[in-house]
């Protein structure tokens, strides 16, 4: 795998019909090496802390060849960071097991969970149903949690080191947020699995109310 492009996001306004709103979502490609603490790439803007950013979700990757796939399904462009990813990555399975690493140099990322698309990606997109569409895609990239800080710049090389004592899938999170049925012994097996905090919370919750 490879590190295709590395994007940060400043505070920008975006409309699209009645809706407008303030965002970090517009990321953008730099150029050189970027640091990466346990809070994410330095100069990336986090407007939404509720539910965006905070250490388990420092850094959101996605696939370039997912990328790809959109194109051939749409016919149009899918410039690096249009999602609102910090990493675009060559060769980036769409699915990763909760607790798999990636290594770029000194940096560790552990996988902790699914993005869920929301009106700001939308809006992002200019499609009001771009939520839909994004769901029944099944590729939603993946957030990470920082292991070991380092630096990230394009065309590093990324090593991918599977994660063992976990079974939890990122699409089974991702699937979790729009099931309207629950296993209890599948959320059970969830918790199991180092999980960012607030898909955690949701799955308790769930879990609390069956």
């Amino acid at each position: 795998m490879q590190i295709t492009s590395v994007n940060v996001g400043r505070a920008e306004m975006i409309a699209h019909g009645d809706q407008s709103m303030t965002t970090g979502i517009c990321k953008r490609p730099v150029s050189g090496s970027v640091a990466v603490t346990e809070l994410g790439l330095d100069g990336d803007q986090i407007l939404n802390s509720e539910h965006h950013g905070g250490p388990d979700q420092a850094v959101y990757a996605y696939s370039a060849d997912d990328y790809e796939w959109w194109a051939g399904e749409t016919g149009r462009d899918y410039p690096a960071g249009l999602f609102g990813e910090n990493l675009t990555i060559k060769g980036l399975p769409s699915d990763l097991y909760v607790g798999d690493r990636l290594l770029i140099g000194d940096l560790i990322l552990e996988a902790t969970s699914a993005r869920i698309p929301c009106g700001t990606l939308a809006a992002r997109m200019h499609d009001r149903s771009f939520g839909l569409a994004f769901r029944k895609a099944e590729r939603p990239g993946i957030y990470f949690r920082v292991l070991n800080p380092g630096t990230v710049s394009s065309g590093d090389t990324v090593t991918l080191v599977e994660g063992t004592a976990c079974k939890v899938t990122v699409l089974d999170l991702f699937r979790f947020a729009y099931a309207t049925r629950h296993d209890t012994d599948q959320l059970r097996r969830m918790l199991d699995a180092p999980l960012a905090e607030r898909v955690r919370t949701k799955i308790e919750t769930t879990l609390a109310s069956l």
